[in-house]
């Protein structure tokens, strides 16, 4: 299929993240990493467009879809931070409505101990003890290290939430088990928030290609890089970093041996394709 930005339905603000509807919904990124990448990839391209809400993470992508006349204009940059704040923030906020309690205060009747599932070390829970009414949000992906890290903050930051974890086989790709697995964990959780973080393109194209097997009814966001921002494992960019849209400096003077083919060849790329492939 061919991959066009000016095609692209994005969404316009952060405001807009308050008028999205409830139940089940798919929510991915675009940046001009993942741009690039949807033009060689067909399934990451599929994921991207046929998926519910579509974020435009990336001073670039807002600046070039100007630039184009794109079919939309979103009109600033939404980080997969912003959506993981929005969402984590709305659902405490409606826990603590549900417990009549105050939001913000650690509430010492939650109990934070973790528990295993179904004798699966891979999956966790935080708050076991409240297992209804509570609200639930997942975390699928990334290391044992980082999850526990996830559920140690959570508990700090987000202390009316169940936390559960899992972490998925480090691999290329998952097997017909791994994916059951996950699948199973998934759908055994029925959380009403799920988190999917195994990088991009892994992570989008896992969640759309088995979107149909996931029994679930909440928003379902693919951010990545905020498992380890919310962790601590990895430093965000300062805020004037961001406000001048130059979180991508940041990372690749933070990590040059890690980064420069991204930002350097990356953005040479995307500026090359919105000039030559999408402008005409």
């Amino acid at each position: 299929m061919m991959f066009r930005l000016k095609d692209l339905d994005i969404l316009g603000s952060k405001a807009e993240l308050a008028a999205l509807p409830e139940g089940k919904l798919l929510i991915n990124t675009i940046n001009a990493h993942s741009y690039n990448t949807a033009r060689k990839d067909g399934l990451f391209a599929e994921a991207l467009t046929n998926g519910d809400v579509l974020i435009p993470d990336g001073v670039s992508i807002v600046k070039a879809c100007r630039w184009i006349k794109a079919k939309s204009q979103p009109k600033e940059r939404i980080a997969g931070w912003d959506l993981f704040s929005f969402e984590m923030e709305n659902l405490e906020r409606k826990q603590c409505g549900m417990l009549n309690v105050e939001c913000g205060a650690n509430n010492s009747s939650l109990d934070n101990s973790q528990s295993a599932l179904a004798d699966n070390p891979k999956f966790t829970i935080q708050n076991s003890e409240f297992r209804s009414p509570q609200r639930t949000v997942m975390f699928m992906g990334s290391s044992e290290k980082v999850l526990d890290l996830i559920v140690k903050r959570a508990a700090k930051v987000y202390p009316h939430l169940k936390i559960v974890t899992y972490s998925p086989p480090y691999k290329p790709e998952f097997s017909e088990e791994d994916n059951k697995a996950i699948i199973d964990a998934i759908n055994a959780a029925d959380p009403d928030l799920l988190w999917i973080g195994m990088t991009a393109p892994k992570q989008e194209k896992w969640t759309y290609s088995h979107w149909e097997e996931l029994n679930i009814h909440c928003h379902v966001g693919t951010i990545g890089a905020v498992f380890d921002f919310f962790a601590g494992t990895v430093e965000r960019a300062p805020v004037w970093w961001q406000r001048h849209g130059l979180e991508w400096l940041y990372r690749l003077l933070k990590e040059p041996k890690r980064m420069w083919r991204r930002y350097i060849i990356g953005n040479a790329l995307f500026l090359f394709n919105v000039i030559f492939r999408e402008r005409w």
